[in-house]
């Protein structure tokens, strides 16, 4: 294959004039080869550079050209693609006249459309219907395109017809309504709709010039910026690194438990079964193994077909892959222990003090908590530098973020476990300090988010409590003394220690109510565990009941208000977390936000959406309405955000010495030096052992 052009380097939405003149020189001279065509070796083509569409000058030629110098070749050239090609590459394969590709355009996942012609292109090569789904969507598909026998026809794509569909006009009416669905507020996928519309509409010069005109249209959009940050976010808090370099791998050989198959732990062992690592669930008798064993196979055979295979394929029946017992002796030479019973913290102390007095020394335990303090478990062992919190987000098998919690004697050899077991998972791994809480929504504030669709949330947290259940926060809260026998008498109904408290979600679980699971809570469920949340009567009766009670009057709140109200007073509790050093900079909350909390990935996060609301003005909102509502302390602006407002609003990324590619390096408790993510201002200190505000959370 001496006539093989190798190509292997990242795109930009333009190339050197050099590579352009390099390229043309080199096809010219293929021409005059005795070989039947070009083969064209792209290796390694994973689309265009994204730090290049920020580029304020971008010299050379678009790539566009290039695409259309391949394509009118007078002998055919074909694409040999190693490995996936995507986004630019894709288009670059799609200028050659034939095919060999695995291929995905994901420009939608970065707020943009794929803009040397793809959508003008990929429609003519594999129909509207495929073409709509690779393009909106952003997935990889598998697309092997083989050339055994050359099909009939124009070989060059800009001169084929679109094949028509009986039904063209129907079909894409039916396809926006999709798009729009899917979309969720996001403007990228609807115009990667309208571009793929234009192909089959116009001809391909003029389809060309509007995928320009919306390429255009997307690339200086808010969303586009939002969407390219958390790209940069998420990499980042994933490239994060111990100060001893230590590291733990994922083996065939580690022999990892997992204790407790409530709904959490369900989740966590199908989890893990799908990224192919063995485990062993473990459960207290044999009543709950089989309840737990029967819910995890049925995750697993719905798991299984949403992957496209079968259960001989994903190998979940083979006990070496995944083992159940009520055997606590098998826990003499695991490596690795994930405990996710419910939240107690009495229960949790006594099972760590039995892990640690079965489990080897070695061993890492982790514990799956939302809340309780990480320290106050690893008391109850003999090894607490093996002891770290592993936050699942419900439910386990879907949701893509692990809150990775250290403790004051936790190892660096512990997190980087955590951090390697969370990329083994295919999880979001982001380390965080012990807080209560740790990072979250503050309190109940997430409620009012409910108001916040128009954001683009998928799920309102109304809905999300009824999926993870109402009984576990109320569990928490008893365990707070919030609620329950605990309570002293006397106590207000709507007051706990000098603030505003809301005892709704108490009462709802007092009259069995826990979402979900019961076919009721703040909604009502065709049947206890079914899916279909409707309004229910019974609910805004009992709401009635409660104003009346307490005799709290109606008023019109506005749209405006909801959103400021709710938005930044999470903005407010996030500068009290850079603050504390619970996290290490922005992108490590809006990274948990968009990956736990259901944050519209198009809107940034919440540090990212209040840069481009302006801190002033979220200084000023929060210090109104904290006058309104004294008894609500989280609006009562944070002492950071005020400096920060003082210190003229300087941008957030430029506070933290931890830009996107570095490393990052979270405070560990006890340590004399400050994080390498630590805000350059002076920071409000306290922690867990200073017994602070941070408790609240």
């Amino acid at each position: 294959w001496s006539s093989t052009l190798l190509v292997s380097s990242n795109l930009n939405l333009t190339i050197p004039d050099s590579v352009f003149s390099f390229l043309n020189k080199h096809l010219r001279s293929f021409q005059s080869l005795l070989s039947p065509v070009i083969p064209f070796h792209l290796c390694a083509f994973p689309g265009a550079d994204i730090q290049g569409f920020s580029s304020p000058k971008r010299q050379g030629i678009g790539l566009g050209p290039l695409v259309s110098l391949i394509e009118r070749s007078e002998k055919p050239v074909v694409a040999a693609i190693e490995g996936i090609a995507l986004g630019g590459g894709l288009e670059v394969a799609l200028g050659c006249h034939y095919r060999i590709a695995r291929m995905g355009l994901p420009e939608v996942t970065i707020g943009l459309l794929p803009g040397a012609e793809g959508t003008q292109r990929l429609p003519r090569l594999i129909g509207v219907p495929a073409a709509l789904d690779l393009i909106t969507t952003g997935k990889v598909h598998v697309l092997y395109l083989s050339l055994a026998v050359f099909p009939l026809g124009p070989r060059r794509l800009s001169l084929k017809p679109v094949p028509k569909l009986p039904n063209m006009e129907a079909f894409l009416s039916e396809a926006l309504m999709k798009v729009k669905k899917q979309a969720q507020g996001c403007l990228a996928p609807e115009l990667c709709f309208q571009a793929v519309k234009a192909a089959t509409e116009k001809p391909f010069a003029d389809g060309v010039r509007k995928e320009r005109e919306l390429f255009n249209i997307l690339l200086t959009s808010g969303q586009a910026q939002a969407l390219q940050y958390a790209f940069f976010a998420e990499r980042a808090v994933q490239r994060w690194t111990t100060p001893t370099g230590a590291s733990w791998k994922i083996s065939d050989s580690i022999s990892l438990l997992s204790l407790g198959l409530g709904t959490m732990g369900r989740g966590i062992v199908t989890s893990l079964v799908k990224a192919n690592i063995p485990v062993v669930a473990l459960e207290q008798d044999m009543e709950y193994l089989n309840t737990g064993r029967k819910a995890v196979m049925l995750l697993l055979e719905r798991e299984a077909m949403k992957m496209g295979q079968d259960a001989q394929s994903l190998d979940f029946h083979n006990p070496a892959r995944l083992q159940f017992t009520v055997d606590f002796d098998g826990l003499r030479d695991v490596d690795l222990v994930i405990e996710a019973v419910f939240e107690n913290m009495a229960l949790k102390k006594e099972i760590f003090k039995k892990l640690s007095g079965i489990c080897k020394p070695g061993a890492f335990l982790c514990t799956n908590t939302s809340a309780l303090n990480i320290d106050e478990i690893a008391s109850a062992t003999s090894h607490p530098q093996q002891v770290i919190g592993t936050h699942f987000f419900s439910p386990a098998h879907v949701m893509r973020l692990l809150e990775i919690i250290y403790g004051r004697h936790t190892s660096p050899a512990a997190i980087a476990t955590a951090m390697q077991l969370a990329k083994a998972m295919k999880k979001v791994g982001v380390v965080v300090g012990n807080c209560f809480g740790f990072v979250r929504e503050p309190n109940d504030v997430s409620i009012c988010i409910g108001f916040l669709k128009i954001l683009g949330f998928k799920i309102g947290p109304f809905r999300m409590s009824d999926l993870a259940g109402l009984d576990v926060g109320w569990r928490s809260r008893k365990g707070q003394g919030l609620t329950g026998a605990s309570l002293p008498p006397g106590t207000p109904a709507r007051q706990r220690h000098g603030r505003r408290y809301s005892p709704l979600p108490d009462l709802l679980c007092e009259k069995g109510r826990f979402g979900q699971k019961t076919g009721k809570g703040w909604y009502q469920y065709e049947k206890a565990g079914g899916r279909t949340a409707r309004p229910d009567p019974w609910l805004h009766s009992f709401l009635s009941e409660y104003r009346d009670t307490h005799q709290i009057k109606t008023r019109f709140v506005d749209q405006e208000e909801i959103l400021e109200r709710c938005l930044f007073s999470l903005i407010n509790e996030g500068f009290n977390i850079l603050a504390e050093g619970i996290a290490s900079g922005p992108e490590h909350l809006d990274v948990i936000y968009i990956n736990g909390y259901g944050w519209p990935k198009h809107k940034g996060g919440p540090m990212f959406y209040a840069s481009t609301v302006g801190l002033p003005r979220i200084l000023a909102k929060l210090q109104k309405y904290s006058e309104a509502h004294p008894d609500v302390p989280e609006l009562r602006p944070s002492a950071f955000l005020k400096k920060l407002v003082a210190a003229g609003s300087p941008p957030l990324k430029d506070l933290f010495r931890s830009p996107p590619a570095a490393h990052l390096q979270p405070r560990f408790p006890g340590s004399e030096t400050q994080p390498v993510g630590a805000c350059s201002l002076p920071a409000a200190g306290g922690s867990w052992h200073k017994g602070h505000s941070a408790f609240q959370r």
